[in-house]
């Protein structure tokens, strides 16, 4: 059986459940697995905060950046 026949047949269980009890087990495992998915995204220690402020200071000083104008303009042929 693939993967879109077998989600498909779980909407359809959980579309057909009538026992609350078994519906909130099904959401609260949804919610700790987005959680669980959501923890990986961490956020920069301060070290590499600055290093990435010291590199972006570095490149605009050098005038290796594009303005908003040019940007917008790439963007269009996109």
């Amino acid at each position: 059986m693939d993967l879109q026949t077998r989600k498909l047949n779980v909407i359809e269980y959980i579309a057909g459940l009538e026992d609350e009890s078994i519906f909130n087990k099904i959401e609260l495992t949804i919610l700790e697995n987005k959680v669980r998915n959501d923890r990986k995204l961490k956020p920069f220690t301060q070290k590499q905060l600055l290093s990435r402020a010291k590199r972006s200071s570095e490149d605009y000083k050098s005038e290796r950046y594009k303005s908003q104008e040019v940007l917008e303009k790439e963007s269009e042929s996109w």
